[in-house]
């Protein structure tokens, strides 16, 4: 049974209250982390967000989510400037079928915030077919005219099935632990697809690593995402 919101969604929640607290368009996020203490049901919930330092340039924040005065999840995100120094980019956006080139993909059970976002898949092989590798990715947008601002960038990195499910033939629950998200590069502020891709190493004991990556249409690196989530029968 699915349960609560989708991990992405609320770091995207806990997002918007960070950079309302910072409040210095100069100073954008770097790095994000969020653990999952519970599952929030849907509903209002509370944020306190707590400036830990502040310095020239570098803002280190905190933030706690609450409903009914009960913990759900711990925040922590870093904001600055940008710093002088080499650029080095070894990051090569990988080769698939454009946006344009490909199909939406047909609709499939799953958790209902799913319904927000076309996926277009190019990488990996479809769910539950017992393929031999981890590894899933495609073209995603939001529905409607929304530009891709750092809160989209968020939510993307946990918004694509999870890529255990290429590997299982069988449903399965794989709620987030904690997830990490360092922002590489400025998001298009335009509304258009964003191509992710996403790779597991291990699932053991319950447990499952997913490494992903968020690219613009034209190629920027936007954003390199970690989490850890569980593994769990229907």
């Amino acid at each position: 049974m699915l349960r609560g919101p989708n991990g992405g969604y609320l770091a995207a929640i806990i997002l918007r209250a960070l950079t309302q607290e910072v409040a210095d368009p100069r100073r954008s996020p770097r790095s994000l982390t969020v653990h999952y203490l519970a599952a929030p049901e849907p509903g209002p919930v509370e944020l306190t967000v707590v400036v830990e330092r502040t310095g020239r340039s570098l803002a280190s924040l905190s933030a706690r989510m609450l409903q009914d005065a009960k913990l759900v999840a711990l925040g922590l995100a870093a904001f600055s400037s940008p710093w002088p120094g080499p650029e080095l980019v070894e990051a090569t956006m990988p080769e698939v079928p454009s946006y344009e080139q490909t199909a939406p993909a047909e609709a499939l059970d799953g958790p209902p915030f799913r319904a927000h976002f076309e996926q277009r898949p190019v990488i990996g092989a479809p769910p539950l077919s017992g393929a031999d590798s981890s590894v899933s990715g495609g073209w995603i947008r939001l529905r409607g005219d929304v530009p891709v601002d750092h809160l989209v960038v968020a939510a993307l990195t946990d918004a694509w099935l999870p890529t255990v499910f290429t590997r299982l033939t069988t449903p399965v629950t794989a709620p987030t632990i904690d997830l990490t998200v360092h922002f590489r590069s400025p998001p298009p502020l335009r509304p258009e697809p964003c191509l992710v891709v996403f790779r597991s190493w291990m699932t053991t004991e319950g447990f499952f690593d997913e490494e992903g990556e968020v690219w613009s249409q034209d190629g920027d690196l936007l954003a390199q995402s970690r989490q850890l989530a569980l593994v769990r029968a229907v």
